[in-house]
C-alpha cells in the first residue's frame, strides 16, 4: 500500500508524541531546518547544588538562516532583529542608545553598482506608472523573466570582480569620506576624529541584474558617539557633499584575466536623502527606513548553498543571465590571481563576498547584544515560573549534535503550516497594535 502525503501526514499527528514535537516546532518558530539536539537541561540551587528542575532528551533549536529561500521563519527573525538594530541608530530610545540621535545629521544613502552592459528593465513614473524599457523599448511584466539579463553584450567577468570588491569598495568610500569631511571643515584626517565620529548601517540588496547595491544609514556623532552631540559645523548639507564627492574617489584596481588592469568604481547612480529631525514623526521615518533596508533579506535568484561541481551548475533553477554569473565566478575561480577572492566559494552569491548588514562600531547595538536580551527574557519567564532569580541557581547545559532538519515530509509539511499560523498571528498582533 503506497501513502499520500495526507496519509502520512495523519499519521503523524495521531502519534503520542505529537504535542510534545508540535510544542517544540512552534517554540522555533517552524523552523524548516532545526538542528536537532540531545542531551540535558539542569538547574542547580548555587548553595546546595540540589537539582531544581531537569529537562532531558531531543530538542528542537532554529537553524539561524536568514535567507527566506531557505528558512521563512529564521529569515523573518533575522529581518526583525535587523530592523530594531536600524531603527535603533535612528530615533534611539532603546537598547542604550539615547533619542538625540534623532538630532544629529542623518542622510539615507544609496551606493549603485556600475553598468556591465545594458539590461532589460522596468522604469516607472512616479505615480507608479510603467514605461518602456530602455534596453529593448517594450513593457515587460513586473515578472518577466527577462528583467535584469542582458539585452546586447555584457561584461560579465567585470560584473562579477565588481561583486567580488565590493566590500573592499565600501571600506575605501568610508576611508574618503572620512577624509573628504575633514577636508572640507579644515581639518587634517587625525583631527577629524577629534572632533566628529561617522557612524553608519549599511545593508547589501541584490537588484535584478544580479548585482547588489548599498542602502545605508550614515550620521555624524561627536566624538565619543551616539552620547555626544555633532560638532557645529556638522550639517547634512555637508554630509551630502562629502558622500558624493568620495563615491566618485574611489577606485580599486585589479586586472582581466589576460592581465590588462580594470578600475573597479561605484555607479553613476548615487541617491541621498536628508533624515531631518524636525519632521512630524521621526520614530515612524525610522521605522519606514529600516523596513526599508531590510525588505531585500534573502530575495534573489541565486542558489542557496556553495556550488560543489559543474554539474551543480548545469542544474540551477536560475535564470540563464545568473546561471551565467555563476559560472563565470567559478570559471574566474580557477586563476591564481583571483585566489584570494575565494570566487568558487561565492559563487553561489554572484561573486558577493560581503555581509548583508554590517554597521560601524558606535552607530547602534548589535546582533549579539539584541540575542542576548532575547535569551535573557526567555531565561527570566522559565525562572519566574519556579519562583526562582538568577541569582538562586546555576544553569547546567550538556548537548550533542545529533541532526538538521524534519524527520520526513509529513513533519516539514506540518513544520510549514506551524510557520504560515505563527507568522499570520503575528502580522496580525502588529496590525492591531498600530494607531488608526
Amino acid at each position: 500500500m503506497v501513502l499520500t502525503l495526507y496519509d502520512r501526514i495523519t499519521d503523524r499527528v495521531q502519534r503520542p508524541d505529537y504535542q510534545h514535537w508540535r510544542t517544540q516546532v512552534a517554540a522555533t518558530r517552524g523552523c524548516a531546518a532545526p538542528i536537532r539536539l540531545s542531551g540535558a537541561w539542569q538547574l542547580h540551587d548555587r548553595h546546595t547544588n540540589t537539582v531544581l528542575a531537569h529537562l532531558g532528551g531531543e530538542v528542537l533549536v532554529p537553524c539561524g538562516n536568514r535567507r527566506a529561500s531557505v528558512c521563512q521563519a529564521c529569515s523573518d527573525r533575522y529581518a526583525a532583529d535587523a530592523f530594531h538594530l536600524l531603527r535603533a541608530g535612528l530615533s534611539g530610545g532603546t537598547k542604550d542608545v539615547p533619542t538625540s540621535v534623532a538630532d544629529k545629521p542623518r542622510v539615507f544613502a544609496t551606493l549603485t553598482a556600475p553598468s556591465f552592459g545594458a539590461v532589460h528593465n522596468r522604469p516607472t513614473t512616479r505615480t507608479g506608472k510603467a514605461r518602456p524599457c530602455t534596453g529593448c523599448g517594450h513593457f515587460h511584466h513586473p515578472d518577466d523573466p527577462r528583467i535584469g539579463g542582458p539585452v546586447g553584450e555584457y561584461d560579465y567577468v567585470g560584473a562579477v570582480l565588481w561583486q567580488a570588491h565590493a566590500g573592499a569598495l565600501w571600506h575605501r568610500f568610508t576611508i574618503a569620506l572620512r577624509r573628504h569631511l575633514a577636508h572640507a571643515v579644515g581639518l587634517t584626517v587625525r583631527e577629524f576624529g577629534d572632533h566628529a565620529r561617522l557612524s553608519y548601517a549599511k545593508v547589501a540588496e541584490y537588484q535584478r541584474r544580479g548585482l547588489v547595491h548599498f542602502h545605508a544609514v550614515i550620521r555624524l556623532d561627536g566624538p565619543e558617539g551616539t552620547t555626544d552631540p555633532a560638532p557645529p559645523w556638522a550639517t547634512t548639507d555637508l554630509l551630502d557633499e562629502a558622500i558624493r564627492g568620495a563615491t566618485r574617489a574611489v577606485t580599486i584596481t585589479t586586472c582581466h584575466p589576460d592581465g590588462l588592469a580594470l578600475d573597479l568604481h561605484w555607479g553613476q547612480q548615487v541617491d541621498v536623502r536628508p533624515i531631518r529631525s524636525d519632521q512630524a514623526d521621526s520614530a515612524a521615518l525610522a521605522g519606514y527606513v529600516a523596513k526599508y533596508a531590510t525588505k531585500g533579506t534573502g530575495a534573489r535568484d541565486t542558489p542557496d548553498r556553495p556550488i560543489r561541481s559543474q554539474l551543480d551548475i548545469d542544474h540551477l533553477p536560475v535564470s540563464a543571465h545568473h546561471r551565467r554569473m555563476v559560472q563565470t565566478a567559478w570559471d574566474l575561480g580557477e586563476h591564481d590571481h583571483y585566489a584570494d577572492l575565494n570566487l568558487r566559494k561565492w559563487a553561489h552569491m554572484l561573486g558577493f563576498r560581503g555581509h548583508f548588514l554590517t554597521k560601524s562600531q558606535h552607530y547602534s547595538t548589535t546582533f549579539k547584544r539584541i540575542r542576548d536580551d532575547r535569551r535573557a527574557y526567555r531565561a527570566t519567564e522559565a525562572l519566574t515560573r519556579l519562583d526562582l532569580t538568577a541569582e538562586d541557581v546555576v544553569v547546567v547545559n550538556h548537548w550533542t549534535y545529533i541532526g538538521s532538519g524534519h524527520a520526513n515530509d509529513a513533519e516539514r509539511e506540518l513544520a510549514a503550516a506551524i510557520a504560515e499560523r505563527l507568522r499570520a498571528q503575528r502580522k496580525r498582533e502588529h496590525t492591531e497594535e498600530e494607531p488608526a
